[in-house]
């Protein structure tokens, strides 16, 4: 395949975990925990890790960034609030993950990049929550405070996991039809699918 077929298979493959993540997260989310309802478990990040696993870092941030924007301000989101939460979440599992992953190419490095990558969404999630969500929701910053370790930080946990996981299971039967009719889908890289 020629580098420039090869780039527009990849944008085109892009644009598609993009539409994918963005439908995902509009149509299949459901509450976590009873007490906080507001906090909605979505597989979007499945697509969007898939993406980064495939293409690298970059890409799965391009794609967690227009993703969150075609939900948050076309698909009824919650605007700037919820676009900047859901790049901040996302684009810190993605970015670990895949960079881990991108660095030790095997099922050992997948799963040290998602562990990690959960773990590192479940932290930022605190932090951001702090400094974000007293402003944007209008509410005491102790409020927010009290919620950080007791449900936000398994939330996220959670929710990390659950997406890691599932990424785990489908992505190498996925990226055999991601490169399928190529050598590669990255440069000089072998072929994605080594998980």
């Amino acid at each position: 395949m020629s580098e420039k077929s090869a780039r527009i298979k990849k944008l085109v493959l892009l644009a598609m975990f993009t539409a994918i993540a963005a439908v995902l997260i509009t149509l299949v989310h459901f509450p976590l925990f009873p007490s906080a309802a507001f906090l909605q478990y979505d597989p979007a990040d499945v697509p969007i890790l898939i993406a980064a696993f495939a293409f690298g870092p970059v890409a799965g941030l391009i794609v967690t960034v227009l993703a969150s924007f075609i939900q948050a301000f076309f698909l009824g989101g919650d605007g700037i609030y919820g676009f900047l939460m859901h790049v901040i979440a996302t684009g810190i599992l993605v970015m670990v993950a895949s960079t881990i992953y991108r660095k030790f190419h095997t099922r050992p490095g997948a799963v040290v990049g998602l562990v990690l990558g959960t773990i590192a969404m479940g932290v930022g999630m605190m932090i951001a929550n702090h400094f974000i969500t007293p402003f944007y929701m209008g509410v005491p910053t102790e409020m927010v405070d009290a919620m950080l370790v007791t449900v936000i930080l398994p939330f996220n946990l959670l929710k990390a996991g659950i997406n890691s996981a599932i990424t785990f299971l489908v992505y190498k039967a996925v990226s055999r039809y991601i490169i399928h009719g190529e050598g590669h889908v990255r440069g000089s890289e072998k072929a994605a699918g080594e998980i």
